[in-house]
Order: structure tokens, then C-alpha cells, then sequence
């Protein structure tokens, strides 16, 4: 994989409450969002968590927007817990548009390990407010409120239990044959055990959607669990390079490791959080959506893939199933390796299929069913771009996926996209009661 110097250039104008300027800020959301990304991606941000802080940045901008523009809902009337944030401008001409994408990355600034690191991305866009000609009592008065919001977005986040996380009971594999063990080469200890007692942002609880029984466990050649392994199996052996390549597309594992002799050197990517915010950013591009409903489409894909997420991960950690590498190591091929890199927890239900199912629902429901667009999320990663002709033909093929790269078996993958569907119609559903009509499409 080859060292990526990631240059961001985010080019801005103005308007809102001050007067309009002849840039329309449409396509800076994205540029915002992918600042983050790298940032999650230096800190090996693990995918659940990622999309936490996604959703928190979005809605500090959502907020902003939102007390702009009357025909946009207030958040909370879709997200539950949200807490009514002021936007305040204390009288001052401000331009909400510069505060909207100031605010991503104030509120990253704020909340990630590392988000002193996106200063000099906030810098960046002064210099650039600068050189626009915008005056400088409009970018600083909007500054003002992007930090203010940013505040207050970080005080409604505390509560929602990932401070937490940590003085939780240490998580121990559960003893037995058919439950999940650490996988090599790294054996990491599993992620997020408890992310399960995470807030929701839309749905109602963790386990509003739990997914069909997963198949059980045998040793048994001739039980429907076996089968599952030998199909991850022969698959493993056979890949052809169109499945090599569409496994390591949408592999999104946000830190590898790989060893050679003693040494382990380890390999950073793009979660699938973040791999969804960038297709949003494309899809949105495409067909110049609005500044407005661009930071709408950007915010509602967030919070459903954190509430995916949380659902996904009450499954797995209540059905603690066994990973193909696993059990074929033990039970059919001790030489055997899946093509990709297994992820620290466990494998009922797919997150990937979840997540994908989700947000590929719901973006389905706000830019059209036949959306074709090309993904060059993974280009930095030397990964060519794919072209797609819907969101759920993307979403199929992220859940193929990780068959091909041998992490899951059939049965995770299918109903973890019936999970993802059903929590990505919820989503729908409180959007539309709350007016929230498509963007693009129908």
C-alpha cells in the first residue's frame, strides 16, 4: 500500500444571513467529513465509534442549517434524544453556511483522540474564507457560532454512555466450541464488547431489531453448519480476481497487521463508516445537491449507521458465534487463510451487511433506486473505483464481500442485511413523519 499524503482543499464562500456570495459551499460538506476520516483513520477509530463521531459532527451542522432554513424539521423531531441547541448569533451577521462546515470540524477538533490535528484544517479554511473576499466580521461571526454549537453538541453527546465504556467488566471469551476466540496473527482482544449500552440516535433500543437465529453450531460434516464453513471455505480456495477485488474494496479494516518473521507491521484503512460518508459525498456531488440538503443527506446517513451499529453489535456479542477461520482451522483445514484480515469480535451478524443495509435504505429513500454512481473511496488505497448502478446493488455487493474475503458465513451476511433494512426503514420512517421528503429521485 502506498504512503498517501492527503492534500484537503476545501474552497469557500458565503451566505446565509449575510449577504449571498457567488460560491454555493455545496461540494465543501464532503472535503469536512473526509478531514475526519483521516483523522479516524491516524487514531485507528474502530467502526462503531466512528460512526459516533460521524453523527455528532453532522448534527452540530444539521443544527445550524436546520435554524436557517424553516422547511427543514428541527432534529428532534427524528432523533430521540437531542436536545434542542441553540444557535445563536447574538445579533451578529453571520453566514450559516460557513458556520455549518466550520462546525464538522470543531466538533471533531473537540471529540476525537487526536482532533487537535484537524486545527490546522480550520486554519485552512480561514485562509480560504480570506482569499474568497469574505469579510472578515462574517467569517469570524460565524466561527462564533460553529464553536458555540460545537459546545453544545459535545455537552448532548456525554451522556450517552461511551464515556462509560471503559469501567465496564473486562470482556472474556466465552468458553466453548462454538463461540468466538481472538484471531491471528494479531489475536486482539474483541472490540467494543459493550457498545450495545451506546445511546441510540433514532431507533428505540439496542435490540429493537434483533436478527433470525443464526444457524448452530456442529461438527457434524453433514449439518448446515459445516456447510456454511465449507462454503467460506471453498470459496476462499477458488476466489476469482473479480472477488479478490471487490473482498479488498470493501474490506475497510481500520488497522491490519500484518507479520513477516517477528516483525508485525501494521496497515491503517478507511472504516465502513467512513467508506458510506464519502459514497454519500459522491452521490451528492453528482447531482449538485443544495448546501442544505447535502449536510441533510450527510447527517441522516450518519446517525442510521451509528444506530446500525448498535443494533449489530447486540447480536453479535449475545450470539458470540465462532469465525469462519476458525472453525476451519480446527475442524476442515489447519492451513487455511481468509483472504482477509479477520476483525476482533465476533461474527453473527455481519456489521458490514448491517451498516451497508442501512444507510443504503435510507439513501435509497432520499436520491432514488436507480442511482448510478462511481466509488473511488478506495483509490488512496490503490483500489480501483467501482461503478454502481443503485445504492442496494453497493450494499449487495459490500455483504458478498466479506464471504469472499472469508470473515463470514451466508447466514450472517443475509440477515445482517434484513437487520440493516429494518433499521434503515425506521430511520425512514421517523424522517418522512417528521417531513423530510427525498432530496433527488423519487
Amino acid at each position: 500500500m502506498k504512503k498517501c499524503m492527503i492534500v484537503l482543499l476545501l474552497i469557500l464562500g458565503q451566505s446565509g444571513h449575510a449577504q449571498p456570495h457567488k460560491n454555493t459551499f455545496t461540494d465543501y460538506v464532503q472535503p469536512a467529513v473526509f478531514s475526519l476520516s483521516m483523522v479516524m483513520m491516524h487514531d485507528v477509530v474502530n467502526p462503531p465509534a466512528a460512526c459516533r463521531f460521524y453523527s455528532y459532527a453532522m448534527m452540530s451542522a444539521y443544527s445550524i442549517v436546520a435554524a436557517h432554513n424553516k422547511q427543514l424539521p428541527d432534529a428532534s423531531s427524528f432523533i430521540r434524544s437531542y436536545p434542542g441547541i441553540a444557535v445563536r448569533d447574538s445579533g451578529r451577521v453571520y453566514d450559516y453556511r460557513i458556520a455549518a462546515i466550520y462546525s464538522i470540524l470543531e466538533t471533531g477538533r473537540l471529540m476525537l483522540p487526536s482532533g487537535f490535528m484537524l486545527e490546522k484544517d480550520e486554519e485552512k479554511l480561514v485562509l480560504l474564507f480570506k482569499k474568497d473576499k469574505v469579510a472578515e466580521h462574517i467569517i469570524r461571526n460565524s466561527i462564533a457560532v460553529a464553536v458555540d454549537v460545537a459546545k453544545q453538541t459535545v455537552q448532548w453527546s456525554r451522556p450517552d454512555g461511551y464515556g462509560k465504556l471503559s469501567t465496564r467488566v473486562r470482556y472474556t471469551p466465552v468458553k466453548g466450541e462454538g463461540y468466538w476466540y481472538p484471531t491471528p496473527p494479531a489475536y486482539i482482544e474483541a472490540v467494543e464488547p459493550h457498545w450495545k449500552t451506546i445511546r441510540p440516535m433514532v431507533i428505540d433500543s439496542c435490540n429493537q431489531f434483533p436478527p433470525l437465529p443464526p444457524v448452530a453450531f456442529s461438527k457434524d460434516s453433514a449439518s448446515d453448519f459445516y456447510k456454511l464453513n465449507k462454503e467460506v471455505y471453498d470459496a476462499g480456495v477458488h476466489l476469482s480476481m473479480e472477488q479478490r477485488v471487490i473482498a479488498s474494496f470493501w474490506d475497510c479494516n481500520p488497522f491490519a497487521v500484518s507479520t513477516y518473521g517477528h516483525m508485525a507491521i501494521g496497515f491503517k484503512k478507511i472504516t465502513p463508516g467512513g467508506h458510506w460518508m464519502n459514497i454519500t459525498g459522491i452521490a451528492a456531488r453528482k447531482v449538485a445537491l443544495s448546501f442544505d440538503n447535502t449536510v441533510l443527506v450527510h447527517a441522516v446517513a450518519a446517525v442510521t449507521m451509528m444506530d446500525a451499529f448498535i443494533s449489530c453489535w447486540d447480536a453479535k456479542f449475545a450470539s458470540n458465534r465462532i469465525r469462519p477461520e476458525t472453525y476451519i482451522n480446527r475442524y476442515i483445514d489447519v492451513r487455511w487463510k481468509p483472504l482477509l484480515q479477520t476483525p476482533p469480535f465476533p461474527e453473527y451478524t455481519s456489521g458490514h451487511s448491517v451498516v451497508s443495509s442501512a444507510v443504503a435504505t435510507v439513501l435509497t429513500y432520499l436520491m432514488g433506486d436507480r442511482f448510478e454512481y462511481e466509488d473511488n473511496t478506495e483509490e488512496m488505497f490503490e483500489i480501483p473505483a467501482r461503478r454502481f448502478s443503485s445504492f442496494q446493488a453497493a450494499c449487495n455487493e459490500a455483504a458478498i464481500s466479506r464471504l469472499y474475503g472469508g470473515i463470514h458465513y451466508r447466514d450472517a451476511i443475509d440477515n445482517g442485511i434484513s437487520q440493516g433494512h429494518q433499521v434503515g426503514e425506521m430511520v425512514v420512517e421517523r424522517i418522512r413523519g417528521a417531513g423530510i421528503q427525498p432530496v433527488y429521485g423519487k
